[in-house]
C-alpha cells in the first residue's frame, strides 16, 4: 500500500491549487474531496449547494465505500486526498490513522469574505476551522501525527513551503510542484465550475487579492468570525512556519 497524504481544508482557501500542486507531482494520484456526496447526504441544515444534486447522482455516498476507492487508489500509486474538515463526520476517525494528516488553515476573515460570494450565509460548521480543531484534538489524544499549515505562509515562498512539507511528509519535493497548466484538472469535481474559476486562470500559486468588499460583510458573518477565532488561534500556535518568512 502507498502513501496516502490527507489535506483537511476549509473552503475558499488554497486547497484546489495545492490538489493541483500534487497533480504535478510524478508519484501521486489527486482525488477532489471524494467525501462531498456522503457529506451532502448526512447535513441537511444548511444552504443549498451549487450542483448539489448533480454531486449525489455522481458520487459514492457511503462511508465506507469511499474508503474502499481511497484504499484501491492507494494500490496503485501514492494518493493526495483534498478533504474538507467539515467533511469528516466521524467522532473518532480512526481510518486517518494510516494516512498522513495534513490540516490546512487560513484567517476565517479571509476565508468567509471569500466564501460568502458562493454560500451567502455561512455557518462555523460549513467553514470547517472547529471541524478541523477537533480533528486535532483527536490526533493528539491518540498520538497520531500531523502537519499544520497555513495558506499566507505557503504564499511567502510557495517552493520553500512545499519542500518543508514534503520534507516533513517523507516524500520527495519537486520544483514543478509549483507551477501547472492553466485550465481544469482531470480530477476536478464537477462543481469546478462553481468553485475553481480562479484556479483555472492560474499556472501557478499566486497571492489572493486582498478584498476591500465592505459591502460584502455584515452582521452574521462577523458573529461567525466571532466563533471561528479561537479554533484558528489554537490552530495557529501549530503552524509549520515557512523558513523565508
Amino acid at each position: 500500500m502507498n502513501n496516502v497524504v490527507h489535506l483537511i481544508s476549509g473552503p475558499r482557501n488554497i486547497s484546489t491549487a495545492l490538489m493541483y500542486s500534487f497533480a504535478q507531482h510524478p508519484d501521486f494520484k489527486v482525488l477532489d474531496e471524494p467525501f462531498y456526496g456522503y457529506y451532502l447526504t448526512q447535513i441537511r441544515d444548511r444552504e443549498t449547494h451549487p450542483m448539489e444534486q448533480e454531486i449525489l447522482a455522481t458520487m459514492p455516498t457511503q462511508h465506507q465505500e469511499i474508503l474502499t476507492q481511497i484504499r484501491d487508489a492507494s494500490r496503485e500509486k501514492n494518493v493526495f486526498v483534498k478533504n474538507m474538515a467539515h467533511h469528516c463526520l466521524a467522532p473518532e476517525p480512526f481510518y486517518m490513522k494510516d494516512w498522513q494528516n495534513v490540516i490546512l488553515i487560513r484567517d476565517p476573515k479571509k476565508l468567509l469574505q471569500s466564501f460568502a460570494k458562493v454560500i451567502e450565509r455561512p455557518d462555523l460548521d460549513a467553514i470547517g476551522i472547529k471541524r478541523a480543531f477537533e480533528l486535532m484534538q483527536f490526533f493528539d489524544r491518540h498520538n497520531m501525527a500531523y502537519t499544520v499549515i497555513e495558506s499566507d505562509e505557503l504564499m511567502i515562498d510557495p517552493g520553500m513551503y512545499l519542500s518543508q512539507l514534503c520534507g516533513e511528509l517523507g516524500i520527495t519535493y519537486y520544483p514543478q510542484m509549483t507551477q501547472w497548466p492553466a485550465g481544469p484538472n482531470p480530477a476536478d469535481g464537477i462543481w469546478a465550475p462553481y468553485w475553481y474559476k480562479n484556479v483555472h486562470h492560474s499556472t501557478g500559486f499566486a497571492k489572493p487579492k486582498t478584498t476591500h468588499d465592505s459591502g460584502l460583510w455584515n452582521d452574521h458573518l462577523q458573529q461567525v468570525y466571532t466563533q471561528a477565532l479561537p479554533f484558528y488561534n489554537q490552530l495557529k500556535q501549530k503552524v509549520l512556519l515557512n523558513k523565508n518568512n
